[in-house]
């Protein structure tokens, strides 16, 4: 009994994370927050580590290599110092949520004053408080938990998804550590799983074709991934990602737990028609996913 409970509240906290994270990850693809980096004089890639890590404070570049974890330390650099010489952390905090207010408006329409937003928002929110208390290993999460709450519900439900999605992130950077897997080896096993194109994983963390090659034959060396016709995984390799994967999601369970299965199923049958208008206009490969779900 005590292991089907547990499979079972691995699995509610997976697909409660995969069903609102549309909602908040909308952010990296909004064209308002990229106007918004903009104004402050820096380009999208700059104003993703700005906003993104505007949280932490004046932080040293390597603090967000070490947080982010998977991105080129050589594309960091550049960007976290054009974004120094343009403005504060606090103001690039303000654009990154002044982009997503507008974001959400725009799409979401009249619904953002919908009484099932606001019902979503108080879910939410209760779920990213049961996290609160439990900042230790988790850097990027508590420095996210130590902003305030927005007062509007369209974006108390977004900044609850941003503490759910960076406690989870937190600790699945702790997974991938411990599995001794570099950053670049991680998106190489993501990419391996078919799941998604490698070219997009590479590009998107700034990698070139001959860092992703030697990353691709260290794990062949170690027996991740196999040769043709493209790098997939192993039956070991495919063990060992299921690994990080279950510690993940066992890891990212409290808040999940604590609402309990009835809100968790609420709370995603509120927040579904929000996600997946967001990801049909900015995400579509999660749209994808979130009309197999419903249907």
């Amino acid at each position: 009994m005590t292991q089907n409970t547990d499979r079972d509240n691995l699995a509610l906290a997976r697909q409660t994370w995969r069903t609102l994270e549309p909602y908040h990850g909308a952010v990296y693809f909004s064209p308002e927050a990229a106007g918004q980096y903009a104004e402050l004089g820096v380009d999208p890639r700059a104003g993703y580590f700005a906003s993104r890590s505007a949280a932490l404070g004046t932080v040293p570049a390597d603090l967000v290599i070490a947080t982010f974890y998977n991105f080129n330390p050589d594309a960091v650099r550049p960007a976290m110092a054009a974004a120094r010489k343009a403005a504060t952390p606090q103001q690039f905090a303000a654009a990154r949520l002044t982009g997503m207010d507008a974001t959400l408006r725009r799409i979401l329409g009249a619904d953002v004053s919908s009484p099932e937003l606001a019902r979503a928002a108080e879910l939410a929110r209760t779920a990213a408080e049961a996290t609160v208390s439990h900042p230790q290993g988790r850097p990027l999460f508590a420095a996210h938990a130590a902003l305030p709450w927005p007062s509007a519900p369209h974006l108390v439900l977004w900044h609850a998804q941003t503490l759910l999605r960076e406690f989870r992130g937190d600790g699945h950077v702790a997974a991938l550590v411990s599995a001794g897997l570099s950053g670049l080896e991680a998106l190489v096993t993501h990419a391996a799983t078919g799941d998604i194109d490698a070219g997009v994983l590479r590009d998107s963390r700034a990698w070139s074709p001959e860092q992703w090659g030697r990353a691709v034959q260290n794990l062949r060396e170690r027996g991740w991934v196999d040769d043709e016709p493209r790098p997939a995984l192993t039956e070991e390799g495919a063990r060992r990602r299921a690994e990080i994967e279950h510690t993940t999601d066992r890891l990212a369970a409290l808040p999940y737990i604590t609402l309990g299965p009835a809100a968790c199923a609420e709370l995603r049958s509120l927040v579904r028609p929000f996600s997946l208008a967001l990801a049909k206009e900015l995400l579509p490969w999660a749209a994808d996913r979130l009309s197999e779900e419903n249907a």
